[in-house]
């Protein structure tokens, strides 16, 4: 392989350059002709070793022919998991849980700036100075966000967070020790039966994928209402779905739509089920009425350290909409919260279910918890003495008892 980065760089930019012109109007297999004929036949290049020779010409090909640019292959590599890039010369990857550095870099800092702009563009959003921050997704519903350079002080920063191409299912789960068989069990028969579900976490801990794994119980007749800031949850099972994808506001402020406002929007359209990607802030009041007003079986994701801090999270982001009494706010959350799952990380990378507990209801003052199954790092998810205590849905919705 090259040795010299910086060589390879410069190498690749003017290499760019020439042939830019006249790859524009043809086919990926004439532009890789083209490239691999300007190498091959450059004097300059005589010294390249074969390899080195078709590590040149994948990076001009990727550079001219593919929207991630150097990041493409990366990308394409079923093992990546994230792709970390730091500004244009400190790209890191995610490889089957461990984190390396990648052994190329951006050309130019433009290179990179021009890679986030195709992005955002093709789900119509836009970064610049004055809207330095932006969530985006690419085709495959990959998670991006991106961050102009003059908010990071190192230079543009992008971050895809890639999801399988392959389908991931309970059972693959259950193989991989995230929970027991009988843990899955459980949660199918709360999903059929209608039970609000909030599943907790800390990052990338595997909160959407799971969720994704909960939709396949969803009765298929069901309407389902799927409300995300970044559309990424891939429910394929239901046929009358809809979704919707919250929006940024224009260069002149205008043209925003937030979760808020979708949520709002969702009850007017007969929904079944109501899946919210991930609640952060005021949103959360209208979720939560959602739940209280018959829209049973809804799903949603937050990010938590325990389940008592994400109550207290929820807590919170209801006070950001509005300015109610502590009681009545857990009242609400714990009317409307059935079941919540939490998820983690652990040191060897791999994640769990650490515990789902029952919210019993409320006492007048604290959220009554009941856990129904807890994790040990010595015995795995175990199911706790305590049952579930509220099964009314359970029996209204087939005695799945």
């Amino acid at each position: 392989m090259i040795n010299n980065n910086d060589t390879l760089c410069k190498t690749t930019g003017k290499m760019r350059d020439e042939i830019s012109r006249g790859a524009g109007e043809i086919s990926d297999d004439e532009a890789l002709s083209m490239i691999e004929s300007h190498v091959f036949r450059n004097e300059n290049f005589v010294f390249y070793s074969r390899a080195e020779k078709g590590e040149l010409i994948s990076r001009v090909f990727y550079a001219l022919r593919k929207d991630l640019d150097v990041l493409q292959p990366y990308a394409d590599d079923d093992e990546v998991s994230e792709i970390m890039v730091n500004g244009k010369d400190d790209i890191f990857i995610e490889r089957r849980g461990k984190i390396e550095k990648a052994k190329t870099s951006f050309d130019k800092t433009e290179d990179l700036e021009e890679v986030i702009r195709r992005i955002c563009a093709k789900v119509h959003r836009e970064i610049n100075e004055l809207n330095p921050i932006v969530d985006a997704r690419l085709a495959d519903g990959s998670r991006v966000s991106a961050v102009y350079k003059n908010v990071a002080i190192n230079g543009p920063i992008l971050t895809i967070r890639k999801f399988p191409k392959k389908e991931i299912t309970m059972e693959m789960l259950i193989r991989n020790g995230t929970l027991t068989e009988e843990a899955a069990g459980f949660m199918k028969k709360l999903i059929r039966a209608g039970y609000n579900i909030f599943v907790s976490g800390g990052t990338s801990s595997g909160k959407t994928t799971f969720l994704n794994v909960l939709s396949d119980y969803i009765p298929k007749d069901e309407r389902v209402i799927v409300i995300e800031d970044s559309a990424e949850l891939q429910i394929r099972e239901i046929k009358n779905i809809v979704r919707m994808e919250c929006r940024n506001a224009n260069v002149q402020g205008k043209g925003k739509v937030d979760m808020k406002q979708l949520i709002k929007t969702s009850l007017r359209m007969r929904p079944d089920r109501i899946i919210v990607g991930e609640v952060r802030g005021e949103e959360v009041l209208d979720m939560i009425q959602a739940m209280n007003t018959g829209h049973d079986g809804s799903l949603s994701t937050g990010h938590g350290n325990s389940i008592e801090g994400m109550l207290r999270r929820l807590e919170s982001m209801f006070l950001q909409a509005a300015n109610f009494p502590i009681e009545a706010i857990r009242s609400q959350i714990a009317e409307g919260i059935d079941v919540i799952v939490h998820m983690g990380r652990l040191a060897d990378k791999t994640r769990k279910v650490l515990e789902i507990a029952e919210i019993k209801g409320f006492d007048g003052n604290n959220i009554l918890v009941n856990t129904l199954f807890k994790y040990n790092i010595n015995s795995g998810l175990a199911k706790s003495e305590s049952g579930l205590q509220n099964t009314e849905k359970l029996e209204l919705r087939g005695g799945w008892l």
